[in-house]
């Protein structure tokens, strides 16, 4: 439907105008003798004009006319409508192919754009997915740096117990090794004495030679006491420092331990982070391939409107190349017969 602006009479006077200098119509020219107008609103009119100008066609020629003028019209009427519906035909064809090939287009278009607004909505899914696990692994691996930190504490305060283990024990080695000087001192004091006395006693006392044996006796036995017990506290503080070392050799383990998933956690926050910058620079590239097939499309649906007014234009520029030489041949016609009326109206010699 022609739309408001542009009335009928407007193109009919334009296309008396493109008749009269002997320009052949089309829809460009119109509407560069009117100076505006829409292409669509000129169209519909043209083509109405065309339609008005077939039915006008048909209306049976004046009286008076030679009935040989008008066979011979209607023939070439009648060739020039067959040349004007095949080629006609041909171009609606070609047309009607360029349009499916373009639907076709527009149809493969909209699909990919959809298929890329899902892959896209999957895309950003799966994005809001790996932020999701991306804080699960930061508050897990905050929960692992606290328990670090803790276990850092405990190996220090094992390091500091086992210090104090270690110079608890060198005290108590001076200790010992003082309380045997003194021991083996006091005894060697004792058993100088115990002789002096002896040799003082010995003239005077033989019968106690006994009791200072016994004497001697429970000495060395209170002294081989006393080493018995030595070695056990020693040997206790040994397998203290033993017990230990064992713990701190435990301890230094578990947190060795703590470290490696420590590093293998923030290898894949790595490794996550990574797949997000590559999912991130897949969906730029599908953004813009959506982009070119918009553009693509656009060029496509503007290069078949200009070829189907290309088309329109040549079209009617050979049918009215034909007409004119129709008209041309008509207007030739009369002088023919009238030069071949003279020529049978001559005397015979």
């Amino acid at each position: 439907m022609a739309r408001n602006g542009i009335q009928y009479s407007d193109v009919q006077q334009a296309i008396d105008a493109l008749l009269a200098r002997g320009d052949t119509p089309s829809v460009q020219r119109i509407r560069d003798v009117l100076g505006t107008g829409s292409f669509t609103t000129i169209s519909d009119h043209f083509r109405l004009w065309r339609s008005e100008r077939e039915q006008n066609r048909d209306v049976p020629p004046p009286k008076g006319v030679p009935e040989v003028v008008v066979t011979m019209a209607s023939e070439l009427w009648r060739e020039a409508q067959e040349v004007a519906n095949q080629t006609l035909l041909h171009y609606r064809e070609d047309a009607n192919r360029q349009v499916a090939d373009a639907q076709q287009l527009a149809e493969n278009a909209k699909q990919q754009a959809a298929n890329a607004e899902q892959r896209e909505s999957a895309l950003a899914e799966h994005l809001r997915h790996i932020e999701q696990r991306m804080e699960a692994l930061n508050r897990e691996l905050a929960a692992s740096q606290t328990s670090e930190h803790h276990w850092h504490q405990l190996a220090e305060a094992s390091h500091s117990e086992v210090n104090q283990l270690k110079q608890a024990q060198q005290q108590l080695k001076s200790q010992i090794e003082a309380q045997r000087d003194t021991h083996s001192q006091a005894l060697s004091e004792q058993q100088v004495a115990w002789e002096q006395r002896l040799a003082q006693e010995e003239l005077r006392h033989e019968a106690a030679e006994g009791r200072l044996m016994a004497m001697l006796d429970s000495a060395q036995q209170a002294r081989a006491q006393e080493e018995k017990s030595y070695q056990k506290r020693q040997l206790q503080s040994e397998q203290r420092v033993e017990t230990l070392s064992q713990e701190l050799k435990t301890k230094q383990q578990a947190l060795h331990q703590l470290q490696l998933e420590g590093n293998e956690r923030e290898q894949r926050l790595s490794d996550q982070t990574q797949q997000i910058t590559s999912l991130e620079k897949q969906l730029k590239a599908l953004t813009l391939q959506l982009d070119e097939s918009k553009v693509a499309l656009k060029k496509q649906a503007q290069q078949h409107a200009d070829r189907e007014t290309a088309l329109q234009q040549a079209w009617q520029e050979k049918l009215w190349n034909r007409m004119e030489a129709l008209q041309t041949q008509l207007t030739a016609l009369p002088d023919a017969l009238s030069h071949q009326s003279a020529k049978g109206n001559e005397p015979e010699q």
